[in-house]
């Protein structure tokens, strides 16, 4: 029984013991504690920044740090605080840090509180590139979509980045996206055209574009392209034409032409035209050496060409005539796939014997200080005849060889036409100038030479201080006064003498006209009209009235009441206006005489019957008031044309002596009129 009692005493301590000890544990965590989740904060944040605060439940709590990261916190009193910045940037280990705080108390076991404190990244360092410039080499030629570079930059804050280029240069490269800054050949490059190309490639470490009020930060850099010129095309042959097929540069090359004399050996290089065979790498940047070979048409080895300058040269005469063509060959020495052709051809003639010559060593011309383009060159002072020069050719009969062309050398005043003409191209500024001609003919080659000297004189019309009119001027100047003076002697003596032989009267209106006409004779069109109206006058003064005064008698054979006049009076004579032709009736049977001055007589009944009206009419009765005028115009005198002036003596002797037959031939036909009546 002791034996038993012993154990449950021992039992019960041990039991009491183990109660006061968990006990005490429970009560140890309640009295000290902190959150189970991890604590934040941003980085750059300032000294003293609170992080956590640690539960107490009791009073004489000791707090102390057994693990601080980076000695970067500290506890004041129940607070874990940073005791200085945090970059998240710097940090060595993972952003989340760990910090052990041991917690005291007398009578009680000590804890050890944990606390995670996580550092928040902020957006605070700018992207940067390795290098500020780049320098990149490629080839032309490359292909489109090719990759040249891949330039990247870096953030220390780890942030996703935004790439752009310069749009101005997205003509030759792109970027492949905004995230890769890949640089892509956009379009073909072509040393010829470009060389080089400057890009600048930006990038952001926020969206593009950055949102109003966002923290954002940029960089950039330079990226120099440099264009490599590649051995892709073969020599060109000069002078050429470029032309462009596609992407590809061509230049074409019209050949060579020469010549020679048939059997003859020309010594040395052969003249060509339009130069010496001659071809460059079609690469302009390589300029790789070249070699020549004649390769077709040399079949009886005439000529030969040097390897390396190109020039053709004669081995022997060539024995029959006509043109020989050889195919020239040029390629690079270092790569003979390049290689371009040529024709050079070369013509065998008959030797000539005379070269052209002018005929003249030396012209001499002149030109107006007012000349102007395309004016030409005068042979003399005094007349406006143009200079010719001429070439001859004394291998033809006529000494006219078709085949010469003239050219002016060393002079930009004047050019030359295949006529030999000397035409300006510009107003002459000095006093005189000389030009050197040249005569050319083409089939030979063979040339002459003048000179040409050129004086430029003052405007015709200017008469010079020292030069005066010429003896033949003055000569000319005398003999036409003194025609113009006997002229006017003989017409004025022919006037005298009608005027002496009888009616004055019938010639004043003659007179009067030909006074007029002597004042008039350099007039206008308007002096001529007013002279009209007055030959119309002296026409209407014509035309006479004769009224019968005595016994009345009836004319049985034409069916009329006439009126006749026995008396041996004159008749009472006045001047009428125009006709009326419908109330007129002729009695006249006989035949128009031969002269064209015959009038006829016609009667008219009038209204009262005892007045009896004779008129004697004009042959122009019926024509048309037109043809009228003329007529009557004609009767007088007929009007020089408008555009030049009839002599005086001509007009003066037709006027008298028209008016003067007229005037006689009216005369007797009316008296022989009267006579049949």
């Amino acid at each position: 029984m002791d034996i038993i009692f012993k154990r449950k005493s021992i039992t019960t301590i041990f039991g009491c013991l183990f109660a006061l000890f968990l006990h005490k544990i429970c009560f140890a965590e309640k009295i000290c504690s902190v959150p189970s989740e991890p604590v934040t904060i941003k980085e750059n944040n300032t000294a003293d920044t609170l992080v956590v605060h640690i539960n107490t439940t009791t009073k004489d709590v000791t707090l102390n740090l057994t693990e601080n990261p980076g000695n970067a916190f500290d506890l004041r009193g129940s607070e874990l605080i940073a005791k200085k910045g945090l970059d998240f940037e710097t940090l060595s280990g993972p952003e989340e840090l760990t910090v052990q705080i041991r917690c005291n108390k007398t009578g009680y076991r000590s804890i050890i509180l944990t606390v995670i404190v996580r550092v928040v990244n902020i957006n605070d360092n700018p992207p940067s590139f390795d290098k500020s410039e780049y320098t990149l080499d490629i080839n032309e030629l490359t292909p489109v979509n090719s990759s040249i570079a891949l330039i990247e930059a870096i953030d220390d804050d780890s942030e996703v980045l935004y790439y752009s280029m310069e749009p101005t240069v997205n003509r030759y490269f792109r970027l492949e996206t905004m995230y890769i800054p890949s640089i892509l050949v956009n379009k073909i490059l072509d040393y010829d055209v470009i060389q080089q190309v400057k890009l600048i490639l930006y990038v952001q470490d926020t969206p593009l574009p950055s949102q109003l009020g966002e923290l954002s930060f940029t960089a950039s850099a330079t990226i120099i392209v440099n264009i490599i010129d590649i051995d892709n095309r073969p020599p060109w042959f000069q002078p050429c034409t470029r032309v462009s097929s596609g992407n590809a540069k061509l230049c074409l090359s019209l050949g060579y032409k020469g010549r020679v004399n048939l059997t003859e050996k020309q010594d040395g290089a052969l003249q060509l035209q339009p130069g010496p065979v001659y071809a460059r790498d079609g690469d302009k940047s390589r300029n790789e050496e070249i070699s020549y070979k004649i390769v077709r048409g040399n079949d009886d080895s005439i000529f030969q060409i040097d390897e390396k300058s190109g020039n053709i040269s004669m081995l022997k005469p060539a024995d029959i005539a006509g043109p020989i063509s050889l195919l020239v060959l040029a390629s690079q020495v270092l790569n003979r796939d390049q290689f371009a052709t040529t024709s050079v051809t070369i013509d065998v003639m008959k030797k000539s014997r005379n070269a052209p010559k002018f005929e003249k060593d030396r012209y001499e011309g002149y030109v107006y200080s007012t000349s102007g383009p395309e004016n030409m060159v005068l042979r003399d002072r005094t007349s406006n005849r143009p200079i010719r020069v001429r070439a001859r050719d004394d291998d033809f009969a006529s000494g006219i060889n078709p085949d010469i062309r003239y050219e002016v050398q060393y002079s930009s005043y004047v050019n030359i036409t295949t006529d030999g003409f000397i035409l300006l191209k510009k107003a002459v500024r000095t006093d005189s100038f000389a030009v050197q001609l040249r005569a050319v003919d083409v089939t030979t080659g063979e040339a002459g030479t003048t000179t040409l000297s050129v004086i430029v004189v003052p405007l015709v019309g200017v008469q010079s201080p020292d030069e005066g009119y010429r003896a033949g001027d003055m000569a000319l100047l005398g003999f036409v006064m003194a025609a113009l003076l006997v002229l006017c002697l003989i017409v004025i003596g022919y006037l005298i003498s009608r005027v002496k032989k009888g009616n004055p009267d019938a010639f004043k209106s003659e007179v009067s006209i030909f006074s007029s006409m002597l004042r008039d004779t350099g007039r206008s069109r308007s002096r001529r009209a007013e002279l009209r109206e007055r030959r119309l006058d002296a026409v209407q003064a014509a035309r006479v009235r004769v009224i019968p005064r005595e016994r009345q008698r009836h004319c049985s054979s034409c069916g009329l009441q006439t009126h006749t006049n026995h008396s041996h009076h004159s008749p009472a004579v006045q001047t009428r206006g125009k006709v009326n032709k419908h109330k007129v009736k002729s009695i006249l049977a006989k035949e128009r005489r031969k002269d064209d001055s015959h009038k006829t007589v016609w009667f008219k009944e009038s209204e009262d019957s005892s007045d009896i009206e004779v008129e004697i009419i004009p042959d122009t009765i019926g024509l048309k008031p037109e043809e009228d005028m003329e007529k009557v115009e004609g009767d007088f005198v007929s009007p020089p044309p408008e555009d030049s002036e009839m002599e005086l003596g001509e007009l003066t002797m037709l006027n008298i002596q028209d008016l003067t037959s007229r005037e006689t031939a009216n005369s007797e036909g009316l008296n022989t009129e009267r006579r049949d009546q």
